[in-house]
């Protein structure tokens, strides 16, 4: 058969996740009410954080560039599979399949250096205290965050590059077994060679994840070490209390993207993969605010001045 350019297929259609129509009302319904919590909720967190003096702080500002990609990591994915399960056709064109391998990929390379860059600021904090607002600064701030969107920017490209223009398919439609345009699925459908693709995917993910993970583990080995050097029980208890919350974020996150993606290619099992995907693309982005506001006092301090604030305004 004769291989076709990825530029000659006019539309790829999902499977999603589930065949049964009896079952699609049911998930939509749930989604719909998940992806409407995690809009919810990460916007609350931005609103506060922007809205209280206190919480202008680095540490504070990072959570609020989480809380921004969280929103659109989860919408690049979760629009699209919600308009599937009230739709006869699961299709997207060439066109949409790449804007949304662009995004998800974009922001989810984002989240990993974001994580990592808000490890390096507990580590200053706890370490290196006297310094930290001056190693800490804005310009520091600015630096450290335009870094995580460019890198995330840069995974983003290359992941739509190789698999846009270095990919064969056969045939004008593609069916992917998967509710997105994951880059692991259009691997799995191409014609033809994908070594190339499966060594740039491994590279890009294992350079992201690895190096990212390694600045985390690191910071927080150096955390430890000084905490336990901590006399009053209090004080190592407040220490930890800081970074519990990035720690069970970042246990979430990075447990299921490396099993996803730092794996063989002959381990791929497409329904397992899409429960793991539901869990990192929609569910994460939900736990996430819960996780920071519930353990910290200063953000749940923070939310009930801004609700005193709104219901004083709606009051006058």
């Amino acid at each position: 058969m004769e291989n076709k350019n990825i530029t000659k297929v006019e539309e790829f259609i999902f499977s999603g996740l589930s065949d049964n129509p009896q079952l699609k009302p049911y998930l939509f319904i749930l989604f719909f009410i998940v992806y409407t919590l995690t809009l919810v909720e990460n916007s609350a967190l931005i609103l506060v954080i922007s809205n209280n003096a206190q919480l202008y702080t680095p540490m504070y500002e990072f959570l609020r560039q989480l809380s921004i990609i969280d929103i659109c990591y989860s919408s690049s994915v979760t629009i699209k599979m919600l308009s599937d399960f009230v739709s006869e056709k699961r299709s997207i064109s060439v066109a949409g399949c790449g804007l949304q391998m662009l995004t998800y990929a974009g922001f989810g390379g984002s989240e990993c250096f974001l994580l990592a860059a808000m490890s390096f600021d507990r580590y200053v904090a706890i370490c290196h205290p006297l310094t930290y607002l001056k190693t800490m600064n804005k310009q520091t701030l600015v630096i450290l965050i335009l870094f995580c969107y460019l890198g995330g920017l840069l995974n983003g490209i290359v992941q739509t590059w190789f698999s846009f223009f270095h990919l064969n398919f056969c045939g004008l439609k593609q069916y992917i077994n998967h509710f997105y345009c994951d880059v692991m699925a259009l691997i799995e459908i191409s014609c033809g060679n994908t070594r190339a693709n499966e060594v740039v995917l491994l590279t890009m993910v294992g350079f992201i994840e690895l190096s990212s993970l390694f600045v985390i583990l690191s910071t927080y080995l150096c955390i430890i070490y000084t905490v336990l050097g901590i006399r009053s029980s209090e004080g190592r208890k407040k220490a930890f209390s800081t970074c519990a919350s990035h720690m069970t974020v970042v246990s979430l996150f990075y447990g299921t993207i490396i099993f996803m993606y730092l794996r063989p290619l002959s381990a791929y099992r497409p329904e397992e993969d899409k429960i793991i995907a539901v869990f990192y693309t929609v569910i994460i982005p939900l736990l996430n605010p819960i996780v920071y506001s519930l353990r910290n006092r200063d953000v749940k301090k923070s939310a009930k001045k801004t609700v005193c604030q709104v219901k004083l305004k709606n009051n006058e």
